[in-house]
């Protein structure tokens, strides 16, 4: 038995010759000039070399670029010529899907009319059914059905192209949305069901396992894993009889899409879908009105950066669901006694999803790094002299970002920069008052003078007065002097910025916001609302400038040992971070760019006081009570003060909270 096989390197036709080898004969394999190296290692991991014969020759190619010579020598020796090489990718341009499919499929059927080959084996697809409504059975094929993408109408055609040019015997296998091996779980890229593998792990993360989720029901799919084609193609191939006849590679039964993706989740340890919304609802509406929304510009956008954060392209979502139903009739006939089926998805969806975990998930490819994210970028730091700006300043420049330091000390910033260079890095310093709008808009010049590009701006220098209302009535300049640094300084220096990154599309910004802007303490309220201030201004400019590919990062910053904190004396007992792990924070909102960075104490501040405010006050009331004024408050100075028992045990209850 001599075979002729295109595709053999691709994922079916590696799986077919598997199947081949088992048998008696040579396996001639199509193989372009840039892919014998790959051939060779498919060869060294099938064993029996001596029986892989490569030519080279390319699907472009009339005859596929084969030889005359080789023509000739194979005339009439080639009892199964398998053509399998094709474009299976619904995100794939009409141009790329006519060249390989059609044109490709064309240049095969010549070539096996040329060698006069024993029978023509031609893998199609159930996309040739396009939008087919009702059974589409394997006996049929032109049925005036609508084909709704490149995809679809290239299956068809090259399908077509068989049946009426094929001067030999001919067989066409049409495989379901094919995924991986069964046995080990084996894929070579993502595909069909697998695009939604990064959604299905992004929800493991957000929710526990038993969390019900409720969603939509797109409709059926049909899915088969690898091993079971090769298997069937294989087996049906041998058969005396079946010439002419189309074979339905498919479940006898066609799945819920929802129920799919249940199983998925499952194999994922993930929340599943307990309510699914049955598509007729939405297809009651007015014919064209989804589509015509999801049309308008600002709709539009708000899909396709949400598609994205997942991974799965645009083109596919209408394509998800099938149309059509598949009878199976006459491969169920061809494989009676082989013991080839179907394996049910539950019984080896673990082992798609442990595989793609380990081998396919687009993240295990990414340069994740925080030296990914940083090396040749500028990065703009303000408060950069001491504490949590210089502690970012030092790892920003270690990891081969170029930090440009802002604060008032021109000397501290020597010290800081001096320290950088010494350790190989490379930073340069800027002397601006940013309580100063008029100093800010200096600065801003000179930045955008002496730097071609400014990637990333930190807004870290801040003020912080503790002192409670009672005593700051007669200082409302307390409110106005946090104001203007915290807020106002902050905002406007990224606002002088802004347009530099919004013609560069491209820019993050990171605000050092603090837990009090959740939290809420007695004691400050100028610097919480200072902070909270700069959060609603963030929250608010972020979904303009999104468009623009400009991100924001806010962080919630628990109590940090700094300059800052000092005059509070009560402080010197309390449970703090270091600017070093302050800095760390900075470091991650730069690597990932996530809308927050929270501690759990914060966000359970804020989800308390969203639920229960009045009980919030009392507790709140309580800490007021239990952490008086400090002597520097009152414009004192007292020596001997520092933190009781008591406000020592709170302070590690809520640790991380301003009291």
């Amino acid at each position: 038995m001599t075979y002729f096989v295109t595709g053999a390197t691709g994922f079916i036709g590696r799986h077919l010759v598997e199947r081949l080898l088992a048998r008696d004969g040579d396996i001639h394999v199509l193989v372009r000039e840039e892919s014998t190296d790959r051939l060779q290692r498919l060869i060294e991991r099938w064993g029996q070399a001596q029986r892989i014969k490569p030519v080279v020759g390319d699907l472009s190619q009339p005859r596929l670029g084969v030889s005359d010579e080789q023509v000739e020598r194979l005339r009439g020796n080639v009892e199964h010529f398998f053509h399998l090489a094709a474009i299976y990718d619904m995100t794939a341009d009409a141009e790329r899907n006519q060249k390989l499919n059609v044109d490709g499929t064309a240049n095969a059927v010549d070539l096996a009319n040329a060698l006069e080959a024993g029978r023509l084996h031609h893998v199609s697809s159930i996309a040739a059914a396009g939008a087919y409504k009702g059974l589409f059975r394997e006996d049929m094929f032109d049925e005036g059905q609508k084909l709704p993408s490149p995809y679809h109408q290239t299956k068809f055609e090259s399908e077509k192209l068989v049946r009426e040019q094929a001067q030999v015997p001919w067989r066409v296998y049409r495989p379901a949305v094919v995924v991986g091996n069964s046995q080990t779980g084996e894929m070579d890229k993502i595909d069909g069901p697998y695009y939604f593998f990064k959604a299905i792990q992004k929800t493991r993360h957000w929710l526990p396992e038993w969390f019900p989720l409720v969603g939509p029901e797109l409709g059926y799919t049909n899915i088969v894993p690898v091993d079971y084609v090769a298997k069937a193609m294989d087996h049906i191939a041998h058969l005396p009889e079946g010439d002419g006849q189309a074979f339905h590679l498919t479940s006898p039964k066609s799945q819920r899409v929802g129920a799919a993706m249940n199983e998925f989740a499952k194999a994922a340890h993930a929340p599943q879908m307990a309510l699914r919304i049955d598509k007729r609802l939405t297809d009651a509406l007015p014919k064209g009105v989804i589509s015509m929304m999801l049309r308008l510009p600002a709709l539009k956008d708000v899909r396709r950066t949400v598609l994205a954060d997942f991974g799965i392209p645009d083109e596919i979502l209408e394509h998800i669901a099938l149309v059509p139903q598949f009878d199976t009739r006459d491969t169920e006939r061809a494989l009676k006694g082989s013991g080839i089926e179907v394996p049910p998805l539950d019984s080896y969806a673990n082992r798609l999803w442990d595989y793609w975990e380990r081998q396919l998930d687009p993240d295990l490819f990414r340069d994740r790094s925080f030296e990914g994210a940083v090396n040749g970028r500028t990065v703009v730091i303000t408060g950069a002299s001491s504490g949590i700006g210089r502690a970012a300043a030092l790892k920003i420049a270690a990891a081969g970002g170029i930090p440009l330091l802002v604060a008032r000390s021109v000397e501290k910033l020597e010290e800081t920069k001096s320290e950088i260079e010494a350790r190989g890095g490379t930073a340069h310093i800027y002397s601006a008052d940013l309580s100063d709008m008029d100093s800010i808009e200096e600065l801003v010049q000179q930045l955008l003078s002496d730097h071609a590009a400014i990637d990333m701006l930190v807004n870290n220098a801040g003020r912080s007065i503790r002192r409670s209302v009672e005593l700051a009535l007669d200082r409302f300049h307390d409110y106005e002097r946090t104001m203007q640094l915290n807020y106002f300084g902050a905002i406007k220096l990224t606002m002088g910025i802004l347009p530099h990154m919004r013609e560069r599309k491209s820019g993050h910004v990171v605000q050092i916001s603090s837990i009090g802007a959740q939290t809420n303490p007695p004691r400050f309220s100028a610097y919480v609302a200072s902070k909270a201030a700069l959060d609603a201004w963030t929250r608010v400019v972020s979904s303009e400038v999104i468009g623009d590919s400009i991100t924001f990062t806010t962080i919630h910053m628990p109590l940090v040992r700094t300059p800052m904190i000092a005059p509070t004396k009560i402080y010197d007992a309390f449970p703090t971070i270091t600017p070093d792990e302050a800095a760390d924070l900075i470091c991650e909102a730069i690597r990932s760019k996530p809308k927050t960075i929270n501690t759990r104490l914060g966000t359970f501040g804020e989800v308390a006081y969203a639920l229960a405010p009045k009980a919030v006050d009392q507790i709140l009331h309580m800490a007021y009570r239990v952490f008086p004024d400090s002597a520097a408050a009152a414009g004192k100075k007292d020596e001997k003060e520092k933190a009781s028992m008591e406000q020592i045990a709170m302070a590690n209850l809520m640790k991380g909270v301003h009291w």
